[in-house]
């Protein structure tokens, strides 16, 4: 890959009056803003249902995409919605999403183009509809079922199933199927108009020249289809409950570590199955996007295991991944890997060598790549691996301005001084004078020899910590950042266009 350079915005962060942003017109127009730019890449965060928390990290399917993105604008276009049916959502335009009123807003609008399907839908639609169908049963009829499941049991995890649908009991299946056609069918429905959405905004994306950065999560939520649907493959107990579970240690952002909570894998399964399940999986998100961000990629070298029940992660221990077996499956299954790894965190030499062997483009975070320059002798950006992406922050840290601007050791279990000290060492190197530390960091990023360079948008419009998108350990207030409407003036992108031009990142990415 060339030098290229991208903004990192998940389409929920999308401007718009539906509460939400979405895959419609406003994220078409954002693909011909972020080109108009000088930018070749668009990452975003994964693009499945959501759980927990309202995070895209604890998804029901990590097959399936998120139907809150569906766009109202997109249904009204094809004749599916009347345009008094796509107004008065939750929140409008505002610059946070009120996931509480707005999930039953969104829920009630589908149910009434699933409802109205038979006879709004042209017969071209329909026929791509059964052609949909056909071609993404092996994993939509499952999550169909599941979701239509969990419904009927007002949302509860499936372990709070009744025993035989929980235990998947085939005369309780062929039960459930029979009673639940109806909410069956409106959730494929609901999958085929993202996909016929996100084949769109796909297609003006790569007419931009733009291509598209996904995420993978390594772990996937216990209440989710892949689970309910495939417990050989992670370690559960014989009720299905975890355990294990997956976390980190004590890190930079939690003095006790993150109890992700997740159930961990049985690579030994995994294995003597090709890692078939892993490589279809792959296969899904690469459908949808052009590069995939591999997250936590660290878990598949070696993944810290906490024993269920635990309070924290501070009590657990280290277990090998399933490392080279694993990517060199992979490899062989696609072909070509494209894949970043996120190798951010407790890193090691192993690690390291894993991702190379692989020819993986690891990560870098500028938040914490200046603290290199108190070390001695400093290490500086420009030492950095050309095959590496640069970021200013991710959607874990805090914004740069934020972070700049916060009382020394705010947020953080850093030493205080030691804090005031990077930061001016910081000001020291970039020749920056604090007036926009996101521009500065910015350019740092960008002149890096780091073939890829990425912000999140909250850093290019120079927010502050009121636009943090993720706080990691804490269970409540994430993922509701927007976009302001007009945010990204003509100045801004001007500035961002020459930078990149100035510093070799305006050619367009290879996909």
């Amino acid at each position: 890959m060339k030098r290229c350079a991208g903004i990192l915005l998940h389409p929920t962060s999308i401007p718009g009056p539906h509460g939400i942003g979405d895959i419609g017109p406003a994220a078409r127009e954002f693909a011909f803003a972020l080109a108009s730019a000088g930018q070749t890449l668009w990452q975003m965060l994964p693009l499945g249902p959501t759980g927990y928390g309202d995070s895209p990290y604890q998804s029901p399917g990590s097959f399936a995409g998120n139907p809150l993105l569906i766009s109202p604008d997109d249904l009204v276009s094809d004749g599916l919605l009347d345009p008094a049916d796509a107004a008065g959502a939750p929140g409008g335009g505002g610059d946070r999403v009120d996931f509480g009123a707005l999930i039953p807003w969104k829920t009630a609008l589908l149910d009434r183009v699933a409802a109205d399907w038979p006879r709004r839908a042209t017969p071209a639609l329909l026929r791509s509809f059964d052609r949909f169908r056909a071609a993404e049963a092996d994993w939509l009829d499952g999550f169909a079922l599941f979701s239509a499941i969990k419904q009927e049991n007002g949302g509860r995890a499936w372990l709070e199933w009744p025993a035989p649908l929980a235990r998947r009991e085939p005369t309780a299946m062929d039960d459930a199927r029979r009673r639940l056609a109806a909410a069956i069918e409106s959730v494929r429905l609901q999958q085929f108009l993202f996909a016929r959405q996100w084949r769109r905004l796909r297609r003006e994306a790569h007419h931009r020249g733009l291509r598209l950065v996904g995420d993978a999560p390594i772990f996937v939520a216990h209440d989710s289809v892949d689970v309910w649907a495939h417990r050989r493959l992670f370690a559960l107990d014989g009720d299905g409950r975890p355990t294990v579970v997956a976390g980190v240690p004590p890190d930079y952002f939690s003095a006790t570590g993150q109890l992700w909570g997740n159930p961990l894998y049985r690579w030994d399964v995994h294995a003597a199955d090709g890692y078939a399940w892993w490589i279809a999986r792959l296969r899904r998100v690469l459908s949808m996007v052009d590069l995939v961000r591999l997250d936590h990629f660290r878990g598949f070298e070696a993944y810290w295991e906490i024993p269920a029940g635990e309070p924290t992660a501070i009590r657990g221990r280290w277990v090998p991944g399933p490392r080279d077996a694993f990517l060199a499956s992979v490899r062989r299954a696609l072909g070509r890997l494209p894949i970043l790894a996120e190798d951010l965190g407790l890193i090691t030499e192993e690690v390291h060598a894993l991702r190379r062997r692989f020819r993986l483009p690891g990560m870098l975070v500028l938040q914490f790549t200046v603290e290199g320059l108190l070390e001695s002798p400093p290490r500086v950006p420009e030492e950095a691996d050309p095959n590496t992406v640069m970021y200013t922050g991710t959607h874990d840290n805090d914004t740069t301005a934020g972070w700049f601007r916060a009382a020394p050791g705010e947020g953080s279990t850093q030493d205080a001084d030691r804090h005031r000290r990077v930061r001016e060492a910081f000001r020291t190197y970039g020749g920056a004078d604090g007036g926009e530390p996101h521009w500065d960091m910015i350019g740092l990023a960008w002149r890096s020899p780091a073939r890829m360079a990425v912000a999140p948008m909250q850093d290019l419009l120079g927010l502050g910590s009121e636009a943090r998108m993720n706080l990691p350990g804490r269970p409540w207030g994430n993922w509701q950042w927007r976009m302001r409407e007009g945010a990204l003036t003509p100045a801004i992108a001007a500035r961002l266009r020459d930078l990149s031009a100035r510093h070799g990142r305006s050619a367009p990415a290879a996909p």
